[in-house]
């Protein structure tokens, strides 16, 4: 009976997108929207805000959405960016609200009121025009109208990244000759370079459009966590005084670096872990230096971990009973929570275009226990497009314990090519920025000094500094 209704679902779901897109007659209507006036700013919008949907997939079931922003400076010229973000699973408007977008959420507290927004004059749309995508299906305003389309995986979340921007560049033209760059943070570290190297294959075969591929720019990127990242955190929590030389040492002694892959026997190097865990168990790990706060994220559920197929069932209606982990005001995490009560209004899903009934409850992170990680490790890749001479501006926040900058600079040192120019300091308003280094493949590698995990949040305007420099080549 489960089945038949969840069939039953998806087949409304899916008439009821087809009358919406009959209902809008003419053909722009459909697919892309200009925004000149957002809920909860002040007057007219002064940059070009488009939103939209691309459909991808077998019969276009998957319905991806978007948010477009020209870039201020000279659209026409300056480069392109498709931004992911990471999760998997979280909204792109954490990136354009949070990281690299031209607007930011005003932060008061909430009252009841629609939240505001303010100009962000750190904003990458400065110098480059920037796609903010809705990736993975069931991220953000992105939806399906079958049981199988809404089925990912990272393999297959980086196809459709590269079928959306090759279907948006069709509706765009005047934007195929633009330098194009795909950008991301977290999560996104795994993806991205698969999705950059599709592009690179099929541009190499002729596809149409072609893609004017220059590079890719990754933050605080999972790439390899048993080998790198993983490995990496207890050195790093050494560097930074968080545990005694004497542990690191029994550390280093009973589990030989190897920490991810720790035989269960080995009695002494398991509970040495466990005084590491301790040590460490009252920071946040996102930033060290950050209190404990509530991450505004849905708290997984033992349903939701033991869920079956039947989740494409009631995936749409259980959003309503989802739990939020909420932050107080004052926590660094705290406009997190403004964009939901900002998302779920209906005068903002009027103005943005989406599509009634498809998304009934928006989130901004959705870790759905259905998504396939069917990738380990995205090294591979790099290994490829470091062949192919394409630029990549890898930066970490370097108080970040989820992705250490430690564990970034080891895989990046595997890749085993010859250091052009040696670590550096780099400088904003006469002040380190953080540290530096350039590889003969094409790839600098940033550190951005007291920055966490997602480094443009908090330390937005060195970010923006260190990609005007490098999306100019010039030195940072």
């Amino acid at each position: 009976m489960g089945n038949i209704v969840g069939r039953l679902f998806f087949l409304l779901l899916a008439l009821e997108f087809q009358l919406q897109a009959f209902l809008s007659s003419d053909s722009a209507s459909k697919t892309a929207n200009g925004i000149k006036y957002l809920p909860g700013f002040d007057g007219p919008l002064p940059f070009y805000l488009e939103t939209g949907y691309i459909g991808v997939g077998e019969a276009e079931e998957v319905q991806l959405f978007y948010y477009f922003v020209k870039s201020e400076r000279n659209p026409e010229q300056d480069p392109l960016i498709l931004w992911l973000t990471g999760g998997p699973g979280c909204s792109s408007l954490s990136g354009l609200a949070f990281e690299i977008g031209p607007v930011r959420f005003k932060v008061v507290e909430y009252n009841g009121s629609l939240p505001t927004w303010v100009l962000n004059p750190d904003s990458w749309t400065k110098v480059s025009s920037a796609i903010f995508l809705d990736l993975p299906v069931g991220a953000g305003f992105s939806y399906a109208t079958s049981e199988a389309a809404f089925r990912s995986s990272d393999k297959v979340q980086a196809s459709q990244a590269v079928e959306f921007m090759r279907k948006w560049l069709k509706k765009h033209p005047e934007f195929q000759r633009n330098q194009f760059y795909i950008g991301g943070d977290s999560y996104a570290g795994i993806p991205l370079p698969i999705a950059v190297q599709i592009i690179s294959n099929e541009n190499e075969m002729g596809i149409k459009p072609m893609l004017n591929l220059k590079g890719y720019i990754l933050g605080n990127p999972l790439t390899d966590f048993r080998k790198f990242e993983g490995n990496s955190r207890i050195p790093t929590a050494h560097g930074l005084s968080l545990i005694s030389d004497e542990l690191y040492q029994s550390l280093e002694t009973s589990c030989g670096a190897e920490y991810q892959n720790v035989d269960p026997t080995n009695y002494q190097c398991i509970n040495n872990l466990h005084d590491f865990d301790e040590c460490l168990s009252g920071l946040y790990f996102e930033h060290i230096l950050y209190p404990m706060c509530g991450l505004a994220s849905p708290k997984p559920t033992m349903e939701e971990i033991q869920m079956d197929n039947r989740r494409f069932l009631w995936y749409k209606h259980r959003q309503q009973s989802l739990s939020i982990d909420v932050p107080t005001f004052g926590c660094p995490t705290y406009p997190h929570l403004l964009s939901y009560y900002w998302a779920d209004d209906a005068v903002v899903r009027k103005a943005l275009h989406v599509r009634k009934d498809t998304v009934q409850r928006w989130i901004r992170c959705n870790y759905r226990s259905d998504y396939s990680k069917d990738v380990s490790s995205s090294f591979k890749y790099h290994v490829f497009l470091s062949t192919k001479g394409y630029r990549s501006l890898i930066y970490s926040g370097d108080h970040d314990m989820v992705v250490p900058s430690m564990g970034t600079q080891a895989w990046i040192r595997a890749l085993n090519y010859s250091i052009v120019e040696d670590w550096r300091s780099w400088h904003v308003d006469g002040q380190v920025g953080g540290y530096t280094r350039t590889y003969a493949n094409g790839m600098t590698f940033a550190t951005v000094k007291g920055a966490g995990h997602i480094a443009l949040e908090h330390k937005s305007h060195e970010c923006s500094v260190m990609f005007k420099r490098w999306i100019n080549q010039e030195p940072l």
